[in-house]
């Protein structure tokens, strides 16, 4: 198969997801196949307001998908199957990047709290064909408080949108 590089100008740019799911609000730099991301915890989150009542943490689901959400703007950046790429058409592309189809070796050591400065940092391990295996973490300052394998697909829209 055969990929297209694309440079955009901001992470919507990249990826289908929209507030208030998408995760990443920086790309700090993408290097062949590594990217740095980052993210603020915002008091403001919704989903903080119950996770947990009085003492606000960033959940750990949320951390994976922040993982995987840099990882797809890897993949649009320097793995799409696409030469014409727009996020703003979802109908218009042919392929859906970056679904998430693996998780392994997940592991949480300390949590995110509102006015955190989470800084992402996802490699490409292997690719083989429309698969992606990953390794990422997170950090915040020089702590690490989660580490992660993974893989993503890209696969056809028709199957994500139940079209087909």
């Amino acid at each position: 198969m055969q990929y297209f590089q694309h440079r955009f100008d901001s992470v919507q740019d990249y990826l289908h997801h929209r507030p208030p799911y998408l995760m990443v609000e920086e790309i700090e730099s993408i290097e062949g196949d590594r990217i740095e991301t980052a993210k603020v915890v915002s008091e403001n989150l919704e989903f903080l307001k119950g996770h947990f009542p009085g003492a606000p943490v960033f959940p750990g689901a949320m951390m994976q998908e922040f993982l995987t959400q840099s990882a797809g703007i890897l993949i649009a950046a320097n793995y799409n199957p696409m030469e014409d790429y727009r996020t703003s058409d979802p109908d218009f592309n042919l392929y859906a990047l970056g679904v998430l189809v693996k998780v392994e070796r997940a592991r949480y050591r300390r949590f995110a709290r509102p006015g955190d400065r989470m800084r992402a940092e996802v490699r490409l391990l292997e690719s083989i064909g429309t698969l992606f295996e990953f390794s990422g973490r997170i950090r915040i300052e020089q702590n690490e408080i989660m580490s992660i394998r993974f893989t993503l697909a890209n696969i056809e829209s028709v199957d994500l949108n139940g079209s087909a």
